[in-house]
């Protein structure tokens, strides 16, 4: 009952900039938090940053602070990652999700609904 599309993502050099959107639709009202995660091939599903739709609290993954920014638009149900300052590191499958109530807001199990996912690709 909540959509979630995510966009934005691309193909970048190494030291670059994307901004990633994640536009939720539908039964909105219920969400309490959205986060970005992301997975590389072979890889477990990775916490990147979360925000608190309530307070507006924002939690990162300790590798993307100083890097990447969560905000969010309460008016569009939008959230951005701004992600600077890129590696091939990076290069992964990024999802947004949220979550009615998630009890560990960086748990990807804990969350509700997911996007598509978007592809990031860093060269060198």
């Amino acid at each position: 009952q909540v959509q979630l599309v995510e966009s934005g993502g691309g193909l970048v050099q190494a030291g670059g900039s994307l901004r990633l959107s994640c536009a939720a639709s539908g039964r909105t009202f219920s969400i309490n938090a959205m986060g970005w995660f992301r997975q590389a091939p072979g890889k477990e599903r990775d916490f990147v940053a979360a925000i608190n739709w309530s307070g507006g609290s924002r939690y990162y993954a300790d590798s993307m602070k100083g890097r990447f920014t969560i905000s969010r638009d309460n008016a569009k149900n939008t959230v951005y990652l701004q992600m600077n300052s890129l590696s091939p590191e990076d290069t992964a499958l990024y999802y947004c999700a949220a979550g009615i109530g998630p009890r560990s807001i960086t748990r990807y199990r804990d969350y509700d609904y997911w996007g598509q996912g978007t592809q990031v690709t860093v060269s060198s």
